[in-house]
């Protein structure tokens, strides 16, 4: 064997691991899957941190427990908005939450703020929020007037009835002597009469099968 021989085998024994050596814990980088995520399904990069971004409310289609906190959630932020801008009852009445109208429209408007203040939005989201606020209390001025709801009394919405359609029942005006105490009596009509429909409906799957 020639000496070239010898130093290159020398070579290749000084750098391969001894026998039993493990990679050191410390430095050894750890493996990551396709997706970037570690073997026990942390993310590396924070992301499971971020909230998710706000979804379109369909009152129509909520369960009984969802719209238990949907109302209270928008009950908080209304309240705080009014007070906030200074908003007359001719924008919000007291009694927003008895037409159907208005809670739509203030529920689409919490949403939109909900994703212009949302933390990862940019520098434009706010100014964003203020120009549909402003287009937003327009329509709130046409829908308080359409509806009848006053600051210190309350009708239902007067509809339209269409020809061979139902006449309408008979409404009245009534004051508004507490309005948190009606809000509550309006969720609980509210969350109940969609409790009873989701168990009608599982009575009604019960009895096909």
């Amino acid at each position: 064997m020639t000496d070239e021989t010898q130093n290159s085998d020398g070579a290749e024994d000084a750098l391969a691991p001894a026998e039993g050596d493990e990679p050191d814990e410390v430095t050894a980088a750890p493996a990551e899957d396709e997706e970037g995520q570690d073997p026990e399904g942390e993310d590396p990069f924070g992301f499971d941190d971020i909230p998710a971004p706000p979804r379109p409310i369909n009152w129509r289609t909520l369960s009984s427990s969802d719209a238990e906190h949907e109302w209270l959630t928008l009950n908080e932020w209304v309240n705080w908005l009014r007070l906030e801008f200074g908003l007359p009852a001719a924008v919000i009445p007291p009694m927003w939450h008895r037409h159907p109208e208005l809670v739509w429209e203030l529920s689409a408007l919490h949403l939109r703020w909900l994703g212009c203040y949302d933390p990862q939005q940019d520098a434009a989201g706010p100014l964003s929020f203020l120009t549909d606020f402003h287009a937003a209390q327009q329509r709130l001025r046409e829908w308080v007037a359409i509806s009848g709801t006053r600051l210190d009394r309350d009708r239902p919405t007067r509809l339209t009835i269409w020809p061979g359609e139902e006449p309408a029942p008979e409404t009245s005006e009534s004051p508004v002597s507490d309005r948190d105490e009606d809000f509550v009596a309006c969720v609980i009509e509210d969350v109940t009469r969609r409790a009873e429909a989701e168990a009608a409906f599982l009575r009604a799957g019960e009895d096909a099968s």
